[in-house]
């Protein structure tokens, strides 16, 4: 039996793994890639990307040592976590079962997608999911946003302060009457382009044009870059029967990352906690990686197994 267990391989769940192992802790990181999001990075022509203080090269070096060190992951797809009266067991896809006597989930969040011709041809290729991170890169250019929740309002406002043209498709009213969609309605460079919804997307190299329909009323929107806020789908449904999780699906958890149920903690963009940035998940998996070993440090020893006290340190 392993003390921890973490569930993917993003930028918390790596740095909770080495938290773990310079603990000397049992820990085994199961996950199907290494990296996670920070795998997809927006490619632009002519973007400095120096201006943008992302985090990759931290989960770089992590994603090195952890593949330096084979003993401590599994590269596998877990399809089930259930309670055991002394910990976790989990199920993963080729067959393995592990238990463990703490579990963290670090299985992030998706961005929803528009699922229309062009997409997946150009994701990543001008056509993006984070406003929030890229938005320093675009100073005096043109930009599109896709959404209407606060979500999107919130990224549309801030490229307005450094872009000089926003186009924000918003496919329903959402949030526009809300003090947020006030202000960008006010914004001399934001153009709002309410009930239409995208059909395409076009391009070369790069995403170019986006397509967008409203009616009978078809029109191509240019710009530099298409930003896709339409929300985020936490990767939650593991333990979604075994801890509590607010309306969006998030885990809800403390301070100290732990979730409703004893043992189990999460971290980064799958949880309630604030800010969906590569560098703060980095800190949240930092976190719960401690709090899991205090946990573990006041649990009783098994009958029949010696105290692993004087290892931990």
């Amino acid at each position: 039996m392993y003390d921890l267990i973490i569930i993917g391989g993003g930028p918390a769940g790596l740095t909770a793994t080495i938290y773990a192992l310079r603990k000397r802790l049992n820990v085994l990181l199961i996950t199907k890639d290494l990296g996670g999001k920070t795998n997809y990075r927006l490619q632009l022509p002519d973007i400095e990307h120096h201006l943008v203080i992302n985090g990759e090269e931290v989960v770089n070096n992590f994603v090195n040592e952890i593949e330096y060190l084979d003993f401590a992951r599994v590269m596998d797809k877990v399809e089930t976590v259930e309670r055991t009266h002394d910990g976790y067991r989990v199920h993963t896809r080729s067959g393995p079962d592990y238990a463990a006597r703490a579990l963290l989930l670090t299985t992030g969040a998706l961005g929803q997608q528009l699922n229309v011709p062009g997409e997946k041809e150009y994701m990543m290729r001008g056509l993006c999911y984070s406003a929030v991170s890229y938005a320093p890169l675009f100073i005096e250019r043109a930009v599109t946003v896709i959404g209407d929740s606060l979500l999107a309002l919130r990224a549309a406002l801030e490229l307005a302060h450094i872009a000089r043209e926003v186009t924000l498709v918003a496919p329903t009213h959402g949030e526009l009457d809300s003090p947020l969609g006030k202000r960008l309605i006010a914004a001399s460079n934001v153009t709002l382009m309410e009930g239409y919804h995208v059909e395409k997307v076009l391009g070369d190299e790069f995403a170019r044009t986006l397509v967008v329909k409203k009616g009978a009323d078809m029109r191509a929107i240019q710009s530099d870059a298409f930003f896709v806020e339409l929300g985020l789908v936490p990767n939650s449904k593991l333990v979604s029967h075994l801890v509590d999780c607010d309306s969006q699906g998030r885990i809800k958890i403390d301070s100290r990352n732990c979730t409703t149920a004893p043992g189990l903690f999460a971290a980064g963009d799958v949880t309630d906690a604030f800010g969906e940035q590569v560098l703060i998940a980095i800190g949240e998996g930092a976190k719960a990686a401690l709090a899991a070993y205090e946990y573990l440090l006041g649990q009783p020893v098994p009958e029949g197994e010696p105290s692993r006290a004087g290892e931990w340190r």
